[in-house]
């Protein structure tokens, strides 16, 4: 069993999975809070299974639906086996993105093992506090790079996954080093702020390069949600009904649409008439190509 090593405590005996299953006698730690969930869904009669068959069979991992629990053993027995464990994060990051809780449970126990290291490294690097806030908060980055923040298509995205829960526990005993005590915090006088300047924010840019033709208005939010918002983009392309891989490609015109306008100033100054009559034509000839793609059915969709 997987426990915390944070904090360092002897936590070898199985915790008592019916208290557990009646919402009782759940251990202090998060990681052992993790392993015993991960223990429920894994045991008989019905546990949660995985089938990696319609990966590249090339790859070696185990054939036909197994039973999640094997696949991490699989998963420890083979740690350098590059290819096949990036494909299997995929597999898992997918699934628990669309597919519910248990593949969430699922992505973090088989996770624990780096993520007890990371814990208990910054621990022993001089966190004065209760250890479980530690754990707690390398589990809270690892879960917010799972939902959203790891990009799929990129190299490693186990790696990814990890370093989020690293930077999130490391920012947290970061700030501990950094507390100052004041004896009269309401003695502290106010000064004065500066007000930001809001027509420099990327939300107003990517509003004017809508009214501007340069992004399609149905691609706004889309667009918002992953580029700003860091959001993970397969729920998104599950609910415009585009293929992930086509939605990647249109965020990538979108990204050199806009970044060639910034350069020629067309997002932060004033645009000419014939400028602006220019990106009128550009834009009414995309929505022109891409009703016609959607007008071609499903195959015009994916490749829009």
């Amino acid at each position: 069993m997987i426990v915390s090593a944070a904090a360092g405590r002897d936590t070898t005996a199985e915790p008592d999975t019916d208290r557990v299953a009646d919402g009782e006698g759940w251990p202090s730690s998060p990681f052992t809070c993790v392993d015993v969930a991960f223990a429920a869904l894994t045991c008989d009669p019905d546990p949660l299974r995985i089938d990696l068959s319609h990966l590249d069979p090339d790859l070696g991992l185990p054939a036909g639906a197994i039973n999640v629990a094997d696949l991490r053993r699989w998963m420890a027995a083979h740690p350098r086996h590059w290819p096949a464990l990036d494909a299997v994060w995929r597999e898992l990051i997918t699934r628990a993105r669309l597919d519910g809780p248990a593949w969430v449970v699922t992505a973090t126990a088989l996770a624990l093992p780096a993520l007890v290291r990371h814990a208990a490294a910054l621990v022993a690097g001089g966190w004065h506090g209760d250890p479980d806030d530690v754990d707690a908060e390398v589990l809270t980055g690892f879960l917010a790079a799972l939902r959203d923040h790891v990009d799929t298509a990129r190299p490693a995205p186990y790696a990814g996954l990890c370093r989020a829960g690293y930077r999130a526990g490391l920012a947290l005993v970061a700030q501990q080093r950094e507390l100052i005590l004041v004896e009269d915090l309401e003695a502290i006088v106010a000064g004065p702020r500066v007000p930001q300047r809001p027509w420099g924010h990327p939300d107003l840019l990517v509003r004017r390069a809508v009214e501007l033709g340069l992004l399609d208005q149905a691609d706004e939010q889309s667009y918002i949600d992953i580029r700003l918002g860091r959001r993970a983009i397969e729920p998104i392309a599950v609910r415009l009904g585009v293929t992930t891989d086509a939605l990647r490609m249109r965020l990538r015109r979108v990204d050199t649409r806009i970044a060639h306008a910034l350069a020629d100033g067309v997002l932060t100054g004033t645009v000419v008439p014939q400028a602006q009559r220019a990106l009128a034509r550009q834009a009414d000839r995309s929505r022109s190509a891409r009703a016609g793609r959607g007008a071609a059915g499903p195959a015009g969709l994916a490749a829009a």
